[in-house]
């Protein structure tokens, strides 16, 4: 039982696996993963069995999984990293916790081991507060409170349905800084929690997050692709739009998104000089991207977090689609995936 109150049977640990030997991995979280339940998604690619030491409550997909229940013939591409949107989908519990296959728990600036599930439902289990900027970050934190000059009306605050945690060592720059500056790593435990603003963007990485599912679960899918697309964080672009769909919903929804701890531990994994050409793409769409979700407004009939999802796919084909393909492409996978969520998102899955 969490301490607040979120019992653990309402708790999934997503886990992309892009390489075939976990047993690190999973001793290392085995004392904060071995209370819940795990769902880890194999890479498609990944031809070796995957090998996963005992101790833990888990299921285990593959590509065998992932046509059975998705089928073959829709846009969405679950390689690499993106296999761990298949987790969400296969879910049925209300909150997800996501973290990738390349960290491992991380101590905070006392030495002690950080329990990032604890941390993720603090945040998602505590109000959100979008509306109005509080200078000591979160006031529902313990030892915080609202500043002087906030509003009365705004405390009460808003649900918060994104948690969005740090990592300490290889910190989540593009491949151009990474590359320009290779021994910089992210050194500094800042222990701290603050709510987004509502219309401000980020680029949210699914390295270390959590979710409500079922308020904004369809709201989370990878849809752009780029066209030479690889693997590892540099070569990816999946969850930075992701992100943003994500952040446009919540703000429609009045729900709130939070950034800062818990932090992990990631692990050096590719090479940024060779990812400079794989991700060059993505970082020039950036600068049509971030403007088109800050003037996005999505109309009054979008209650859900699927309307809101149907709302920005037509709005990207319509105003972006013009410009390359990719966003033609994008404003598809998202179409599919509302269909797909409504068929496999909910209910009992197919059988084996």
């Amino acid at each position: 039982m969490s301490q607040l109150n979120i019992k653990d049977s309402e708790v999934d640990i997503v886990i992309g696996a892009l390489h075939s030997d976990l047993t690190v991995f999973m001793n290392e979280w085995k004392p904060i993963f071995s209370r819940y339940h795990l769902i880890i998604v194999k890479d498609p690619e990944l031809k070796e069995d995957l090998q996963i030491p005992d101790g833990f409550d888990l299921d285990v997909y593959s590509q065998q999984d992932i046509d059975r229940i998705v089928g073959t013939s829709n846009s969405i591409k679950f390689s690499g990293y993106s296999c761990r949107y298949f987790g969400y989908l296969v879910s049925r519990k209300k909150y997800i916790i996501s973290v990738d296959d390349d960290c491992v728990p991380a101590k905070d600036d006392k030495g002690l081991l950080i329990d990032i599930v604890d941390q993720h439902l603090a945040n998602l289990s505590t109000p959100a507060t979008p509306f109005f900027f509080n200078t000591l970050y979160d006031p529902f934190r313990e030892g915080a409170d609202f500043v002087r000059g906030y509003p009365f009306s705004l405390r009460s605050g808003v649900p918060c349905s994104l948690s969005c945690g740090l990592w300490l060592n290889l910190a989540d720059y593009d491949a151009p800084t990474q590359a320009l500056k290779p021994s910089l790593r992210n050194t500094r435990f800042v222990d701290a929690v603050l709510t987004i603003p509502v219309g401000a963007m980020l680029p949210v990485s699914g390295i270390n997050i959590a979710f409500d599912r079922e308020t904004i679960g369809p709201a989370l899918c990878p849809a752009l692709r780029l066209a030479v697309e690889g693997k590892v964080r540099w070569e990816t672009m999946e969850d930075v739009w992701c992100g943003l769909c994500t952040k446009v919903t919540c703000d429609h929804l009045k729900l709130g998104v939070k950034s800062g701890l818990p932090y992990v531990w990631r692990n050096e994994r590719g090479n940024a000089i060779e990812s400079l050409k794989k991700e060059w793409e993505g970082v020039k769409l950036m600068e049509d991207v971030v403007p088109f979700f800050q003037s996005l407004r999505l109309p009054e009939a979008a209650v859900t977090a699927e309307d809101c999802f149907l709302a920005i796919a037509k709005a990207v084909k319509d105003q972006l689609g013009h410009s390359n393909q990719m966003f033609s492409r994008a404003a598809e996978a998202m179409v599919d995936w509302v269909e797909i969520w409504k068929k496999a998102g909910s209910g009992p899955l197919p059988d084996n």
